[in-house]
């Protein structure tokens, strides 16, 4: 596309992105038309699923009866939500269809599976479906030619991370902590080393659904400030068996998600834990399981260690910015601190508002920018992350 056809049709991109925590839709309002081709955030627009929408999204982590009627009906559905939290942002921005070039449309995860034969991804809220309702352009399914390639389709944000930190000097590292965790580390310039980003384990899901498990009744879905977790003790052997667990172990590149790191990944932590206490070798007491808010501490620390383990191998210097749903948990925050601040190295830990950048619309962002990359033939993946064997452009571009 070239810039007068672009500009004929808008002026914005709005990337959307819905994550594994399954909580709701974000939406970014971005200009591009920065010389330097840096993104200018606009605006945003938050919209919470309600308790049906998410446990129809989590029910498809799994393999479950009737899932491919399940999967293609919220397929739609979802799209039909998408449009109507667009129509909203417009309105909110006093915009047309009209001042919009294209949507980023990142689309729901609900099976990623990026490793063995035929691996593979799945993203739901149809594209096409978006593009007919909201009469506006849409690029989306930008995992699947990186797997083409051989790489995991995943994480996708880096490359987008690398444009906001052109102008540092030094290592920096970007930490989203979603449902799923993941990270990005940008080397100082005149550093050796590669980008890299991968999933380091678990985010906010663990610790959202065992709240919930425990918590059925309550108003809110997810542990507020890590308020339950602070009440318990930390299990340092049950902790120490988690951080065992072989995709903490491996190398990157890797990405995982809520199939791998759910409630039946820690029932069997659990059992493994009961037997190995059990065990006459084990001088623990038997049967020595802890209750339930001890677990919510553990899989807090487990959270924080998985990600400091992961930086603390990269470098041992560095600012550290962190984004995602899991900075408005204070405790989780603290312990990941501590961890880094007990390492002996040097980290200065903050969020992504410290660069005044809104973190919770960060990954909507990077969509925003993966549609103008489509648009404009730019390599938007990183063989280096994904493990892809060639760069490339990613999406496909939808029509209304």
């Amino acid at each position: 596309m070239n810039n007068k056809e672009e500009t004929a049709r808008g002026k914005y991109y709005i990337g959307l992105m819905s994550g594994t925590s399954a909580d709701g839709i974000d939406l970014a309002l971005v200009d591009f038309n920065d010389p330097q081709q840096q993104a200018r955030f606009v605006a945003s627009y938050y919209q919470d699923y309600n308790s049906a929408i998410s446990e129809k999204i989590t029910s498809l982590y799994q393999p479950g009866s009737n899932e491919i009627d399940r999967a293609f009906h919220l397929d739609v559905e979802l799209a039909q939500l998408f449009a109507q939290a667009i129509t909203v942002l417009l309105k909110q921005e006093n915009l047309s269809a009209s001042d919009i070039i294209a949507i980023g449309n990142h689309g729901q995860t609900i099976r990623h599976r990026p490793t063995g034969a035929n691996p593979f991804t799945l993203q739901i809220g149809c594209c096409q479906t978006l593009a007919t309702l909201t009469g506006i352009r849409v690029v989306g399914q930008f995992r699947r030619k990186d797997m083409a390639l051989g790489g995991q389709g995943a994480p996708l944000v880096p490359i987008f991370h690398q444009q906001l930190f052109a102008e540092s000097n030094e290592a920096n590292f970007v930490v989203n902590i979603g449902g799923i965790a993941n990270i990005t580390f940008l080397p100082a310039q005149n550093a050796k080393s590669s980008i890299l980003g991968f999933d380091t384990g678990p985010g906010n899901a663990l610790l959202d659904d065992w709240f919930l498990k425990h918590h059925a009744s309550s108003d809110d879905k997810f542990d507020r400030d890590g308020a339950w977790a602070t009440t318990g003790q930390v299990n340092q052997t049950l902790l120490t068996q988690m951080l065992a667990d072989d995709y903490i172990k491996a190398a990157a590149p890797k990405s995982t998600g809520r199939e791998y790191f759910n409630l039946a990944w820690l029932a069997q932590q659990l059992s493994s834990f009961k037997e190995k206490s059990n065990s006459p070798a084990c001088s623990a007491v038997p049967n020595a399981v802890p209750n339930a808010v001890d677990i919510q501490a553990t899989l807090l620390a487990f959270t924080a260690q998985s990600i400091s383990t992961a930086i603390m191998a990269l470098a041992k210097q560095a600012k550290v910015y962190l984004c995602g749903g899991g900075v408005h948990n204070s405790a989780l925050v603290a312990a990941l601190t501590d961890n880094l601040n007990r390492s002996g190295s040097v980290y200065k830990v903050d969020t992504m508002q410290a660069l005044n950048i809104d973190g919770d619309i960060l990954e909507a962002m990077a969509f925003a920018w993966l549609a103008y990359a489509f648009d404009h033939n730019l390599i938007s993946n990183m063989p280096a992350v994904t493990g892809a064997s060639a760069s490339c452009t990613l999406g496909s571009e939808f029509l209304p």
